[in-house]
């Protein structure tokens, strides 16, 4: 297991992690030793499990924060989500074109309509047809 060595508040501590977490050991000693700092310079020298103790319960603060505002987020992006969804279902509820049904009847008519037509327009060209000779 790795030890690594961290400064916080001015003091130097051995801290055991996982293999390969070192990275990640040393960005959350850099966040406590910005708070410890902090602290120091507002408060001055103090015993060494008050300034941990202080500078840890402001992280914590902090954090409860960033849960708070990512809670809130996720919150209106649930809103968002569920508006674009609404919005996607209307869009494809307007683009949809209906096909009215023509009934029987009605097509037959045509159809009757149509071949008088065709049997009217035979006779004018026959007739046309006959005078022109």
């Amino acid at each position: 297991m790795p030890e690594v060595t961290v400064s916080i508040g001015g003091r130097d501590f051995d801290v055991a992690c996982q293999e390969g977490e070192e990275h990640f050991l040393r960005a959350a000693a850099a966040m406590l030793d910005a708070e410890a700092t902090t602290l120091l310079n507002q408060i001055g020298r103090m015993p060494e499990g008050r300034m941990l103790l202080m500078a840890g319960l402001l992280l914590a603060d902090k954090a409860a924060g960033t849960e708070d505002k990512m809670r809130a987020l996720e919150a209106r992006v649930g809103a968002l989500t569920a508006e674009l969804e609404e919005s996607r279902e209307a869009a494809m509820t307007r683009d949809t074109v209906e096909v009215p049904v023509i009934p029987t009847d009605v097509s037959d008519g045509l159809a009757e309509l149509t071949a008088r037509a065709e049997a009217i327009a035979e006779a004018v060209e026959e007739r046309a047809g006959g005078a022109a000779a």
